[in-house]
């Protein structure tokens, strides 16, 4: 248990930033889940939508360095690589 007062402030900051970099972290995966969703129904429109909203979040979030900015260069590499899979599958 921390003793000293700046050691208990680092505690209740560490408390504050873990809540809101979690909830930053779900917001993402959130947007994953609806980003996929559009892929398994094969609509490339519906699916490049839902990739524009999800490298707008991932992007925010990667700014507060919540990820690490290679990380978020890498999720969005993957997905728009599948992104564009679908849309050769459809043409």
């Amino acid at each position: 248990m921390a003793h000293s007062l700046s050691a208990k402030k680092r505690v209740r900051q560490n408390a504050k930033r873990r809540v809101r970099n979690r909830a930053r972290k779900s917001m993402v995966k959130t947007q994953i889940k609806h980003f996929e969703t559009a892929l398994t129904e094969g609509d490339p429109e519906k699916a490049s939508e839902q990739f524009k909203l999800l490298v707008k979040r991932i992007d925010k979030v990667a700014a507060t360095s919540t990820i690490h900015k290679n990380t978020a260069a890498r999720m969005k590499s993957r997905f728009a690589k599948r992104l564009d899979s679908l849309k050769a599958k459809n043409a």
